[in-house]
């Protein structure tokens, strides 16, 4: 009889943020790889487009808030349970075996340093707990490791896969977003670490250049955005698409000169691999994993002054154009070395050494 792995994923109610798109790729990668010896319990909120896109591959556990406290907690005794992601607050109710996956901890510098904040509190007890713990970069690992007492279990890092893996047919897609000719395009979750409001600086010393940024600007940091925009006179350079559905971001991907990406800080990053599955030059901030990404065929700010970022855009745009065919071919290259199904396969191996 399969084994059944629990994979805690009620991240999956934001599919457009980056816990969302992990979550959700995951799931594709697990499907592709059709393994008979586990089941899988997907546990989500909103059930139905689960449902409408993997029918009766998974089995489904409905997703309520009540179940972060104790005494609601789940009780059934699963194989395996995998916490998707180091913030939930949902843990069983029995000692299972356990695979934490650590995307970052980015709270130790957004929230609290102090050890026994309830941020870390709750953090550190997810450790306790954990019979294995993957990380989805190098980088994730080491910050881990220097900032907290990590157990004495199995460690794995386990690449991300590329979400743009398949380019949808966009022949007669018309896009939402009102563009004006050319245009550089950055795309992510507002928060002050994106750095969307450095992008929109640096805009001032590319006169020629518009961008678009891509997300959810209705965060309070979108205001910043809108502020910064303003103070430059930038209001018709700068066009925020708000959230954007698949064909849109692909419309976007295919269209841009180029995709910049100047986050502080990233556990991983997946819109830069997204970008370079269409062979776009990509601009990255030379911080936490984002080298990983990148690797030799991306551009990096060593330095986020906004003029020094707008001199090494146009060094980078040149070096591109010397030789566009093959500069996207290795963009391309590098794009495909992440693989969903190669990761889910990762994972799987996991589940199968804890039981």
């Amino acid at each position: 009889m399969p084994k059944r792995i629990f994979l805690e994923m009620h991240n999956l109610k934001n599919p457009y943020t980056g816990f969302g798109q992990f979550n959700l790729h995951l799931l594709r990668g697990i499907q592709a790889n059709n393994d008979q010896d586990l089941r899988f319990v997907v546990h989500a909120q909103d059930l139905k487009p689960l449902k409408a896109e993997f029918g009766n591959f998974f089995d489904y556990k409905y997703y309520m808030g009540l179940r972060r406290y104790d005494w609601a907690r789940i009780r059934t005794k699963y194989d395996v349970w995998h916490s998707v992601n180091q913030n939930t607050k949902v843990e069983p109710k029995r000692d299972l075996p356990y695979v934490l996956t650590i995307h970052d901890v980015n709270f130790i510098e957004e929230i609290s340093s102090d050890l026994n904040h309830p941020r870390n509190l709750r953090f550190k007890e997810k450790l306790a707990r954990a019979s294995a713990i993957t990380y989805i970069s190098d980088f994730a690992k080491q910050s881990a490791h220097q900032h907290f007492d990590m157990p004495k279990v199995p460690e794995y890092v386990i690449l991300n896969g590329n979400p743009t893996e398949k380019l949808l047919d966009l022949s007669n897609y018309t896009p939402t977003t009102q563009l004006k000719g050319k245009y550089l395009f950055t795309l992510g979750d507002f928060w002050e670490r994106k750095n969307f409001h450095l992008l929109v600086e640096m805009l001032v010393h590319l006169p020629e250049h518009q961008l678009v940024i891509g997300g959810n600007d209705s965060r309070p940091y979108g205001e910043k955005v809108r502020e910064t925009i303003a103070k430059h006179g930038l209001e018709n350079r700068v066009i925020l698409a708000g959230r954007v559905g698949d064909k849109e971001k692909q419309y976007l991907l295919a269209n841009c000169e180029a995709f910049l990406f100047a986050s502080l800080r990233e556990g991983f990053g997946l819109p830069p691999i997204e970008a370079m599955k269409f062979g776009k030059p990509v601009f990255l901030a030379h911080r936490t994993s984002l080298p990983e990404v990148g690797g030799e065929v991306a551009y990096y700010w060593h330095d986020l002054d906004p003029q020094q970022m707008a001199t090494i855009f146009k060094e980078g745009m040149a070096d591109y154009h010397s030789d566009p065919q093959e500069k996207s071919k290795a963009l391309k290259a590098q794009a495909d070395s992440f693989n969903w199904k190669t990761a889910a396969a990762a994972y799987i191996d996991v589940y199968k050494s804890l039981l």
